[in-house]
C-alpha cells in the first residue's frame, strides 16, 4: 500500500532553522522514500511500512537531538505525488 504524508516541524527554540534542516536531511537518508520540500512543509511518498518506519526513526532522532519540537502530520492513502 502506498502512503503520502505532509509533515511540518515547529522547533520550540529561537534557533529553528537547523532543527528543520536536520530533520529533512535525516528523512532524505531513509531508503525507499521520495521527499519533496517547500517553504511550508515536507511531503513524503512511498510504501506504507517504509514511510512509517522512517517517520518513527526521524521523529525520535529529532527529539533526541533537538529537544522539544512540534510535528503536524497529514496522512493520505495512496501516492499523491505532484
Amino acid at each position: 500500500m502506498q502512503l503520502s504524508i505532509e509533515i511540518s516541524k515547529y522547533p520550540l527554540s529561537t534557533e529553528y532553522i537547523p532543527p528543520i534542516l536536520g530533520f529533512i536531511e535525516e528523512l532524505n537518508l531513509q531508503p525507499g522514500l521520495t521527499v519533496l520540500t517547500n517553504t511550508m512543509s515536507t511531503q513524503v511518498f512511498g510504501d506504507y511500512d517504509a514511510v512509517m518506519q522512517a517517520l518513527q526513526h526521524c521523529i525520535r532522532w529529532s527529539f533526541e537531538r533537538y529537544g522539544k519540537v512540534v510535528f503536524v502530520v497529514k496522512f493520505i492513502h495512496g501516492d499523491l505525488r505532484p
